[in-house]
């Protein structure tokens, strides 16, 4: 029998199972701790709690870690492109020329969306918030393809992952093009993933829009960095609602829903809108520095600091020079940038952040890339989303190759002790 923790409950002991992860993490065993004992563990938020043994990402917050199969992120972000990393979170390996060239192929021949789901964009209000709508639209996607509504059919399983990748991107853009009163521009098949939604994104009928190849490198890291995180609360989400056996658009339109939350994806939106806050009080960084100092000030400084990372998050080391690189190439001149520039280096060298470890964070980096790129605010969350996507359909993937139970926590009741209904009659 290998290693084995004990629990004394009521006088009694029970010896229940230590599982070992691949890096040596610890797990004490519970799943037959009710049948065992009578007794459930809370545990609010599921922060001490393995939901699922996973292959996919290791993530060490103390040591600053962050793994994709294996492969350490450094690496990943240096070396690969946003498809390559996306075939090795859903396959598992990263490809060969072949296998890359034909995920690739497959991906560019189905990046148009259906025609009558142009009639859903006219239904939304003009300023709707991409996030819903991408959503919905996801989510809709299962009504075109009904082949896809079994899980278990794993021949067509495949081509969703493939259509999911491909149209994701498309109907991103549009949304865009739509909220702004814009034509649609279709996807071109010559261009690679990030030129192809760069061009979707800003190209226009009436001019060329050549795409710049630093921004295309700085929007290819960011997918990356983006592209999974282990067992957050949108993977969480996108895991739970496949463990119903509900099909893959579905699942993927809930994730994107729990991705939406300020607590979570809307971390670069927040940033920007606290730039926006210190530059319309006239933009006195050290003013607003002072204030997140302050215990008693509710203030608090948007994209420093991580709640997983406890030193430093090696996202941030990585996208720090794309945001650069971006800055220095296009020569912007924008005070919310400015401010975000005295905002890092406060952050990076005054003593009273260094000591609590509130480095700016990739949410930070992210938000000022975007801006600088031109992507307005709201669509911000969007791009997290379609970063997160492969991780996402790795996450369902393996969810279901493994049959993992229907997801059903317990809960410890605190409400009334038994009563009986009193009729309205008689209800003082």
């Amino acid at each position: 029998m290998g290693e084995t923790a004990k629990i004394i409950l009521d006088g009694k002991e029970y010896e229940v199972p230590v599982f070992t992860g691949s890096a040596n993490e610890k797990a004490i065993d519970i799943t037959k701790l009710r049948d065992l004992t009578g007794y459930v563990t809370l545990d609010s938020g599921y922060k001490n709690t393995g939901a699922t043994k996973s292959a996919i990402t290791f993530l060490d917050g103390e040591e600053g870690k962050l793994w994709y199969r294996g492969y350490p992120i450094e690496q990943i972000a240096e070396y690969g492109t946003f498809l390559e990393v996306s075939y090795l979170l859903v396959y598992g390996d990263l490809p060969t020329e072949k296998e890359l060239r034909y995920f690739t192929d497959s991906i560019s021949h189905h990046t148009l969306v259906h025609e009558d789901m142009k009639r859903f964009y006219e239904a939304y209000p003009t300023h709707a918030h991409p996030m819903g709508v991408l959503s919905s639209m996801i989510a809709s996607m299962s009504t075109f393809y009904p082949e896809s509504q079994n899980p278990n059919n794993f021949r067509d399983i495949d081509l969703t992952i493939h259509r999911l990748m491909a149209k994701m991107p498309t109907l991103a853009a549009q949304a865009f093009k739509v909220s702004i009163g814009h034509p649609i521009v279709y996807p071109r098949n010559a261009y690679s993933y990030t030129q192809n939604f760069l061009h979707m994104m800003f190209a226009l009928p009436t001019y060329e829009y050549e795409i710049d190849p630093v921004i295309e490198d700085a929007l290819n890291k960011l997918l990356i960095l983006h592209a999974d995180h282990e067992q957050n609360c949108s993977t969480s989400t996108v895991r739970m609602v496949g463990s119903s056996q509900s099909n893959l658009y579905s699942s993927i339109s809930a994730g994107i829903a729990a991705l939406w939350g300020p607590l979570h994806g809307g971390a670069n939106q927040a940033v920007i809108e606290m730039l926006e806050k210190i530059k319309n009080d006239g933009g006195d960084v050290s003013k607003w520095v002072a204030k997140a100092k302050d215990k008693n000030d509710p203030f608090r400084l948007m994209g420093f600091g991580h709640r997983v990372y406890k030193n430093f998050d090696p996202r941030a080391r990585i996208i720090k020079k794309a945001c650069d690189d971006v800055l220095n190439k296009l020569g912007i001149h924008d005070p919310i940038l400015d401010i975000a520039k005295q905002l890092e280096e406060v952050a990076l060298k005054d003593e009273y952040f260094v000591e609590r470890k509130l480095y700016p964070n990739v949410d930070f980096y992210s938000g000022i890339i975007y801006r600088a790129i031109g992507i307005p605010t709201e669509m911000f969350t969007v791009m997290f989303a379609l970063g997160r996507l492969p991780g996402w359909i790795a996450q369902w993937k393996e969810m279901i190759e493994q049959g993992e139970p229907i997801g059903r926590p317990r809960q410890i009741y605190t409400g009334h002790d038994l009563r009986d209904y009193v009729p309205i009659a008689k209800r003082g």
